[in-house]
């Protein structure tokens, strides 16, 4: 006889599974067959067409809310308005005031968001993990395909939680009496979890995405994330060698107007919209329409940090004037919603941050020619001569500016990049009003230290 703890551990996975589905195909269209009966936790892992429901599920819960969405509570607009990317302008309370004016306290709603979308996610991926694994209802392959996609997924999340708010309880299980306790672990912990989880999903992910369009992650998005995690944790040879297999295995976009259309070369993974006729939630966030901006504008100190020449300002960053004044906006994503077709998807990982984190590692490992060779495929895209850079440093300099100007308002790289170089006081200092060195980390939401006191202390600061 199944005890209570077992009974309610089912019914809140089953509760959860059973929302993701119907809020997927409320939204979603989907190229499986819809399951025709009363779905429960049970019929759910007895039916692969019904788990590939709910793993798209999953993505479209990505796409449009928490850590990696494109609109105002995603960590693209939300920290681009931390850090020195853009200017806010609104009068009217919307998510990214508090972190544009440096006043964020721990009962933002915002912030609690990050975290419980995040955990949600999370869940969601475990969920998956456990009802398929040793099931007689899904051939090996499809075994593999949805383990390794929610594996991914898992690792995924946490990484954005860890370096979001330090050390974090790494959760694995579905089991919801164990999660509401679950302690916080070291960074390191953490980290070698991650690591883990992605190596796994590595062998069980395809080699190509079979949809075609670059919306499922296969073994090559692991092998991205993994390099930029080595690169993150000072292991040099290791963020060489995993980008070299991404470079190696993925093609490249030569033409900086098609980088971001969803049939570019240099996309890795990316998000489709939920309508055949809409494009990304970017464009509705980041572009501006008429001067001056009513919500957001790129920070001047960023438009012009662009070199005479660079093609990425002419083609990723548009501009609105008053006559007097110019503001300036992200254009990386230039379609709406009223577009007559889909050509643009909101892309999570590309090929240039592979070819820019490889040459920060050769950098450190003082292969100069190596390093060269990957900053200036950058620069040669965006019409721009050789790096002049020589020394170590110099190229380590060359090499945050050029992830500055590529992979601006993409889900947080600059304030990521400032903190691993240990310039977010220099940087921000001046331009925050009150910033602390302890604002690298976000706090740990007010509510989950009250439910869950294993999650104490309080990040410092707050």
């Amino acid at each position: 006889m199944k005890n209570s703890n077992q009974i309610l551990n089912r019914g809140f996975r089953n509760i959860f599974l059973i929302s993701l589905l119907i809020i997927f195909f409320s939204c979603e269209k989907l190229e499986v067959e819809t399951p025709n009966h009363l779905l429960t936790g049970e019929i759910l892992f007895q039916d692969p067409n019904a788990v590939e429901a709910a793993m798209v599920g999953i993505y479209a819960a990505l796409r449009t809310k928490g850590l990696l969405t494109g609109d105002h509570q995603g960590l693209s607009n939300l920290l681009g308005n931390y850090t020195d990317e853009m200017d806010y302008y609104s009068p009217f309370g919307l998510p990214e005031e508090q972190f544009y004016k440096n006043t964020i306290a721990a009962n933002d709603p915002f912030v609690a968001e990050l975290w419980n979308g995040g955990y949600n996610q999370i869940y969601a991926a475990n969920a998956i993990l456990e009802g398929v694994a040793g099931s007689i209802y899904f051939t090996p392959e499809e075994q593999d395909l949805f383990s390794g996609e929610a594996l991914f997924i898992r690792g995924l999340v946490h990484f954005y939680l860890l370096n979001l708010f330090g050390d974090i309880p790494y959760i694995s299980t579905t089991n919801y009496l164990e999660n509401k306790l679950a302690p916080r672990q070291a960074a390191e912990e953490v980290y070698a979890l991650i690591i883990a989880d992605l190596l796994q999903a590595k062998a069980l992910l395809p080699v190509v995405d079979n949809s075609g369009e670059g919306v499922r992650p296969t073994s090559s998005t692991a092998t991205a994330l993994l390099s930029r995690i080595y690169l993150y944790t000072e292991k040099w040879q290791e963020a060489t060698m995993y980008a070299s297999e991404v470079i190696e295995n993925n093609g490249w976009e030569s033409n900086i107007e098609n980088v971001f259309l969803k049939t570019s070369a240099s996309t890795l993974w990316q998000f489709s919209p939920d309508e055949t006729r809409k494009n990304t939630i970017e464009a509705q966030t980041f572009v501006v329409f008429a001067a001056p901006p009513s919500t957001l504008a790129m920070a001047n100190t960023l438009a012009m940090a662009f070199e005479p020449g660079d093609l990425r300002k002419e083609y990723w960053v548009g501009n609105v004037s008053d006559g007097t004044n110019t503001w300036y906006f992200p254009y990386k994503y230039k379609l709406g919603f009223g577009a007559s077709s889909s050509e643009e998807y909101s892309i999570v990982f590309r090929m240039a941050e592979q070819y820019l984190i490889r040459a920060e590692a050769r950098a450190r490992m003082g292969d100069i020619a190596g390093a060269h060779a990957d900053i200036n495929k950058i620069r040669s895209r965006a019409g721009l001569g050789n790096t002049t850079a020589n020394s170590e440093n110099e190229l380590l300099a060359a090499i945050l500016q050029e992830r500055r100007v590529e992979l601006f308002t993409e889900h947080g790289h600059r304030f990521f990049d400032l903190r691993r170089a240990n310039q977010l006081d220099e940087v921000l200092g001046p331009i925050k009003p009150g910033w602390n060195s302890t604002d690298r980390m976000l706090p740990i939401p007010e509510k989950e230290l009250l439910v869950n006191p294993n999650l104490q202390p309080q990040n410092p600061g707050y």
